[in-house]
């Protein structure tokens, strides 16, 4: 934890990384690698692990990343400053479209704009996910057990969660038999 980020620092970037997220959560993970490894205030192999545990934690995405990393950086009020940084963006967007978005929700250029948005949305979703799955499957088996759970829940519509702890039970089993 690096005490010289100040919480300012952090509510900054991640106001930034907030203003410019068209998507969700997963579309935040390039902006928030580029600017967090920018500053030096993660590595590569952070990132892995913060989308993890924001993945499995219940509530949205793009605010478990930004508590995650934010504590990562200075603790419970890094979590406050990031989480703060990233929704008041989207909060102010928010309110401005209810005030206003009635006079343009029936116009033709604003759908062509959201439709045209769409695919870049993809991609922003599809390269993170493409880099964290180079560096984390680092064996064949690694690269069976993701293609295997990306099957299941692409398909054959198995919950993440019946994945995630026969992944789990698998981990254990192989472990404490190795060790033995």
């Amino acid at each position: 934890m690096d005490k010289k980020v100040s919480l300012w620092q952090i509510f900054w970037v991640f106001a930034k990384i907030g203003a410019f997220t068209i998507g969700g959560g997963y579309a935040m993970i390039p902006l928030i690698q580029a600017e967090m490894s920018r500053r030096g205030w993660i590595s590569d192999d952070d990132l892995p692990d913060i989308v993890a545990l924001s993945q499995s934690a219940p509530g949205v995405m793009a605010v478990n990343i930004s508590i995650f990393a934010g504590h990562k950086l200075r603790g419970f009020k890094g979590s406050i400053a990031a989480t703060l940084g990233s929704i008041t963006p989207s909060f102010l967007i928010i309110l401005a479209i209810a005030m206003f978005f009635t006079a343009f929700k029936d116009n033709v250029w604003v759908e062509k704009a959201f439709k045209g948005i769409r695919p870049v949305v993809i991609s922003l979703i599809l390269v993170p996910m493409i880099n964290m799955a180079r560096k984390s499957c680092t064996t064949w088996w690694k690269w069976l057990l993701a293609i295997a759970s990306l099957a299941l829940v692409a398909f054959l519509n198995v919950s993440p969660i019946y994945i995630i702890i026969c992944v789990m039970v698998l981990g254990f089993g192989v472990t404490y038999f190795q060790g033995r």
